[in-house]
This record gives C-alpha cells, structure tokens and sequence, in this order.
C-alpha cells in the first residue's frame, strides 16, 4: 500500500507488500517494478472503454492484462513488490484486481491527469530513491502480452548489470514481420562488461512498409517493447539534464502529494505543469551514449488492436479465434468474440466481430486500427458507449442497468464480501431493493436489518440509507429506484469508507 497516515508531509512512507520481514529485506537488491496502468486502448473498443481500459480486462487469459504483468514480477528472488501508477478513476479497479490475485503492491500512485510516460516514471523514481537512490526501476506497461515469460526473466536479468553501471536499458523484442505499427531500435556495438547488452545507434518512430522491411531484412533493427530498466538515481539525472522543467513538476507532485493509507494522491496543481512525453521521446532518444539495448524473443504483443488479438489466440482449423457464445459456419481467418451474446456468423472470411452486452464491431481485420476512429465520432456524439459499459465497477463491487423508462430504473448490484456502500441520501428518488443471493445489512435511517434471498425492503426518497455485504460470498440483489430524476449525482454521501464523501 502507499503512505502511512503518520507519515511527515513532504516525505512518502512506502510499506513492503511482502508478509514478514523488513522492507529493507524485501527491497535489497531487487528490481522494482513501475507498472504503468494509465492507458485508455480505444482500439479494442467496444470491450475496452476510458472507464474500464484494455488493461483491466481478461483479453488474452482468464487474468486481466494487468494482473499477468504483475504475476510475470512475481519472482521473489528477483523482484520487490510492484508500485503501480494509474489515474484516479481506475484506482480502485487496480487495487481489486491486485487483491484478487494476493498481491500487496509498494504503491499505488495517482495520476490526477495524464502526462505520457516520462512524468509517471519520474514520479516513481522519486517516491522509489526517497528510500534508495540506486535503486532499479523495471518499468511496465500494464496492457502488453509476453508468451516466454523465462525468456523475459534472462532478458532483465542481463539488462541489470548494464542498468547497475549506469546504463538506461530498453528491450528489443526480435522482429517476426515488416510491422508498421511499432516503433524500431537499431542495435549498435556491445557494450563492454555486460554480455547481451549492445548500444542503441538509433531509435525509429512507425516506418513506412518499405523501410520496415529494409529493417527486418538487415537483422539489427528491433521492435520496441516500451519497457525500461534503469536506477532511479540514473534516470532522474539525464531528466534532471534534458527535461528540467518535467522533473521540477514531478518532484513538487510527490511532495505534495496527498497521502492514505492505500493510496499516493499526486498533487494537481504541480504535475499538470509536467511537459507530457514519453520515456522515449524525453531521454531515450536524447541520451544515446547512454541507452542501451538487450535483444529478446519473448513472445511479445502490445495488444493494440482485434488483429494483434487474432495472431496470439489459438485457432481452429480454418484459422479462426473464437471465444465466448460464438456459433460460425464456413468463416475462415476470423476473430469473433461474443461477451454475453450468441453471436452467429456465416460464409465470412478475414473479419473481426466483438458484441458487447450494449454494442457490436464489425470490422475488417485489416482495418482495425481505424476502431479509434470510431471511438472519437461517438465521444463527439456524447455517446455513453464511448466511455462505459453497462455494467459500472465501483470499489465496493459493480452494478449493471438492466432496465429503464420514464421515471424508472432497475439496477442488478453485486456487493463484494466485507464491502459496503456509502452512507447516503436521494433528494429525486426512492428505491426498492430485492435480494437474490447472499446477505444484505441494511441502514434505512435509524434501523439497521439483515436480508437474505427473497426478502426485500423500502429506501423513501430523502432517507439516509447503506447496503453492506457481511458475508463471505457475493451480495447479489436487484434494485428498482422511481423518481423524477434518476441521475448518478443525486447521491449525497454522508459517510465513506473509500473517501468520497
């Protein structure tokens, strides 16, 4: 978790996540990884959406993309706790998806807006060398696939001892095809006294075809991963020399920083005035005495479009990827998915189809990329498809709109066990709650009651009122609120256990 509530201002006091021990027995000599869970993915619209991303979603495993990225740094013996930087609508979903998979993270910081790469990673260095200047940082993106996770392992460990003498290491995974979605490094001489290392001659934004594959053909050229291992102390430094101003704003957001016992709130104010760039782009390349590079082949995809889904999933034997209620005949070369739909399909060839509960892409596959495109005309529509689904998580657990008319909604609400509500009041609306699975405690004014399965109760409009979950297994119940309005910010919260109030 973040801070301590006794910490002095200024100075954040970072927790080790593992159980017994020291932090500084958790820390020595370990790699820290900086999970980057900021993005948005409008190319894997419709499932992944601004308030539910690409990276908090099962797409390539049961797991979602952020919880395989933190189970590949589970290693003990190599690796110290994650700390993880996210945006303030997504905190809690990052600190639910870490405990359902036992992990206790270092940190979870919050982006109050975001800057690209260059300032999440500053920041983190800054909170990570508070405690150890020389501290190595393996920095993550949240949303990226890796098939050899043995491979990766051998790759970081032969970048640290490049990244321990002051190098700033990034990985390049070996190219398989003349891709022009992704940037290119060129590996240049090997470095001295880290076997595996080379030196980056140069970094190359998304080519045209024919230079991706002059690239592919001349065998010295990489995909960039957009992974980095480099000290705290290191990175903050060639910032420090080439972007002054960035690191001048990081430094005032960490201390200023808001802190609670789960989270490191960054201050506003002060990191709006952080140049946005990418790691790439701020130090990378601009330090190319400094850069180095580590070859890989780790089976590595960034997930950044339905196609980049449809060349790791495992297909049939027309070659297609087929997953969830799908139903197809005769389709050849194809990704369908249905989330909640049957989705049938006939005599197609080379296609995407994703059906969502609220909407359904249907896509050549080699025009996927043009899905963002798609994203930005419904935002411009002020369609709500374009940042949420139907089913809106929340830290005590997630509810989902099943039903509307004038003056009527009904809700289906999941509470998570041991979490609860805020204490809260409608002015517009009174509500009745029907349970279905589970226990429901109940405080309807004065009056606190416990229901189970079948039973149901009256929320009147203007009543203080909170559901909670005492059990040990989900609180399932169905909610039908009646009023003139019916809009989410006719909540008055008078008390909250995840400071909302």
């Amino acid at each position: 978790m973040a801070a301590d509530r006794g910490a002095p201002a200024g100075r954040p006091v970072l927790r080790s996540a593992t159980e017994g021990g020291s932090p500084a027995a958790d820390r020595s000599n370990k790699i820290r990884p900086v999970v980057l869970a900021g993005g948005t993915g409008t190319r894997l619209w419709p499932m992944s959406r601004r308030l539910h991303p690409k990276q908090f979603l099962p797409l390539a495993s049961e797991a979602s993309l952020l919880q395989e990225t933190v189970r590949r740094v589970d290693d003990k013996a190599r690796f110290a706790s994650p700390l993880v930087v996210c945006n303030a609508a997504h905190r809690f979903l990052v600190a639910e998806q870490l405990r359902e998979i036992g992990v206790r993270p270092e940190a979870i910081l919050i982006e109050p807006e975001g800057r690209n790469t260059a300032p999440a990673a500053a920041t983190a260095a800054l909170v990570l060398g508070d405690g150890d200047r020389d501290a190595l940082m393996l920095v993550l993106p949240s949303d990226h696939v890796i098939g050899k996770v043995e491979a990766f392992h051998e790759a970081v460990d032969t970048g640290a001892a490049a990244a321990r003498a002051g190098a700033l290491v990034t990985f390049g995974v070996r190219a398989e095809a003349p891709e022009t979605g992704f940037g290119y490094i060129r590996r240049g001489a090997a470095l001295d006294g880290a076997p595996g290392c080379y030196r980056v001659t140069r970094f190359v934004e998304k080519p045209e075809r024919e230079a991706a594959e002059r690239y592919l053909a001349e065998g010295d050229h990489y995909w960039n991963s957009g992974i980095f291992l480099f000290s705290a102390r290191r990175y903050l430094e060639e910032l420090e020399r080439l972007q002054p101003a960035m690191v001048t704003a990081c430094r005032k957001a960490v201390e200023r920083a808001a802190r609670d016992p789960d989270f490191l709130r960054l201050d506003a104010a002060a990191f709006g005035m952080a140049p946005a760039l990418s790691i790439d782009h701020a130090v990378m390349e601009a330090t190319t005495a400094a850069a180095a590079v580590v070859p890989v082949d780790m089976a590595w995809s960034d997930i950044g479009s339905w196609s980049a889904l449809w060349e790791i999933g495992a297909k049939d034997k027309d070659g297609n990827v087929l997953v969830g209620d799908v139903s197809a005949h005769g389709v050849k070369g194809s990704y369908i998915r249905g989330e909640g739909l049957l989705v049938a399909a006939v005599g197609l060839e080379d296609v995407v189809i994703v059906a969502t509960d609220d909407a359904v892409l249907a896509a050549a596959k080699d025009r996927v990329q043009e899905v963002k495109g798609i994203v930005e005309a419904l935002k411009a529509e002020g369609r709500a498809e374009a940042a949420s689904h139907p089913k809106v998580y929340r830290p005590w657990g997630h509810y989902q709109t099943v039903d509307a008319g004038k003056g009527f909604q009904v809700k289906r609400i999941t509470v998570n066990p041991g979490h609860k509500l805020s204490l809260q009041k409608h002015s517009r609306r009174s509500e009745h709650w029907v349970v279905v699975e589970g226990i429901a405690r109940v405080t309807r004014g004065e009056e606190v009651l416990e229901l189970e399965a079948n039973q149901s109760t009256y929320i009147p409009l203007g009543m203080a009122h909170r559901l909670e979950n005492p059990g040990a297994d989900p609180l399932r119940l169905i909610e039908v609120q009646y009023g003139d309005y019916l809009g989410e910010d006719d909540i008055v919260r008078l008390e909250d256990s995840y400071g909302r109030s």
